[in-house]
């Protein structure tokens, strides 16, 4: 079994991403999108950026490595009657499913980062897209002091070394690397842009409720629950991911949990 389909199919990130709607929703407004746009959302969950897209019109095509969250995503588009939208099973790395030229927008707002072979994945982004149509990417920033680089920096902590040929995904929120997979593609480097741009999580809960989702249904975190648990650290894990979510929290309310993170905003231009 791939181990990124593994990782994403583990829990149920539908929880997370609840708390992402409204930011999707805002992020997907300013993508310059038009009615009849065909669009690409790769690495798109249950549809946080990819409803919103096909609400402004355009016609979208999903794609997600994880059944469940496939399965969950057309749920929602069938129970929210979204017209021109639908969201099939893929890799990021070999999108062989989908033909060249095909889409005026590929978008992948932190999805597409996390699979392997980044080079591949970039590559498959410029194929797919038609000549001078665009590719956003939202993408963590490794170091960055907001909420999600920093839940990711504990993580590993507590989890065991990666294998020898590990890439990080946090390598997706460095200018210089992405500059270097997009031009190995054909992008020229003066038609990429980035942008430090905020996206906000919104959980109705304490900071401490909000770990504890984290820690259920959020791959990355519950892989490093499992392994602090064998090492006798699951509670050092829990008081210092409560103590970031805490220090973080901007809701002025013990009883919700607003958090501002920080990401890279990439769009190049084919």
């Amino acid at each position: 079994m791939n181990p990124n389909k593994l990782l994403w199919e583990k829990g149920d990130f539908t929880i997370i991403a609840k708390t992402m709607r409204q930011s999707g929703t805002e992020l997907v407004s300013t993508f310059g999108i038009q009615p009849g746009m065909k669009v690409l959302d790769l690495g798109c969950g249950d549809g946080t950026t990819a409803i919103p897209a096909a609400l402004l019109g355009a016609h979208v095509q999903g794609v997600d490595i994880a059944t469940n969250l496939v399965a969950a995503g057309n749920a929602r588009i069938k129970a929210e009657q979204v017209p021109y939208c639908s969201i099939t099973e893929g890799d990021a790395t070999d999108l062989r499913d989908l033909g060249s030229e095909s889409f005026d927008l590929a978008v992948s707002i932190f999805g597409a980062m996390f699979a392997p072979r980044p080079f591949d994945v970039a590559k498959e982004l410029v194929r797919v897209v038609k000549p001078g149509g665009r590719i956003i990417m939202g993408n963590w920033i490794p170091g960055d002091p907001t909420l999600v680089a920093q839940i990711l920096r504990i993580s590993s902590a507590y989890t065991p070394p990666p294998p020898a040929d590990f890439v990080s995904p946090m390598l997706w929120g460095v200018e210089e690397k992405v500059t270097e997979r997009f031009t190995a593609a054909g992008i020229d480097a003066k038609n990429i842009r980035f942008t430090k741009t905020p996206f906000t999580f919104r959980a109705a809960c304490s900071p401490a409720e909000f770990v504890h989702q984290f820690r259920s249904f959020y791959g990355p975190t519950m892989n490093a629950f499992e392994a602090a648990e064998k090492n006798g650290k699951a509670d050092e894990l829990q008081h210092e991911l409560e103590a970031l979510f805490e220090s973080q929290n901007k809701s002025g309310d013990n009883s919700q949990t607003v958090v501002t993170a920080t990401f890279l905003l990439v769009e190049a231009t084919k």
